[in-house]
């Protein structure tokens, strides 16, 4: 059983950054998906940034293209997501997820292991 700890988010003024970071107790089936994803009450989680384990290719919705980095310390197990010019509309719970099955790696519901959740609240 992987174990994710996510941590980093806060409340933050439009423009603001912050880096959030998933530790994981150990690696996951290499070559599958690892992502971010944000819910907001009400509606589904989506996904906002993802890469294969074991790969460095990052893939982004449009919505964080350009501000959002997704990287990856193999040695330290941890997904780390450094978001920059927040704005209102990024006020989420964010999560991080891994071993998602590959072919689905936008789905939340193909991903075996979630963490707790992070809020990131950003104010106008």
């Amino acid at each position: 059983q992987v174990q994710l700890g996510d941590s980093g988010g806060g409340s933050v003024q439009t423009g603001g950054s912050l880096t959030l970071s998933c530790a994981a107790s150990k690696y996951t089936t290499r070559g599958n998906c690892m992502a971010w994803f944000r819910q907001v009450p009400g509606k589904d989680p989506e996904w906002v940034a993802r890469m294969f384990s074991g790969g460095k290719t990052t893939y982004y919705t449009d919505s964080a293209k350009g501000r959002f980095t997704l990287s990856l310390d193999s040695a330290n197990n941890t997904l780390s997501l450094q978001m920059n010019s927040l704005k209102p509309e990024d006020t989420a719970m964010y999560y991080c997820a891994a071993n998602g099955r590959t072919g689905s790696c936008i789905s939340w519901l193909a991903y075996e292991y979630r963490g707790q959740g992070t809020q990131v609240t950003v104010s106008s």
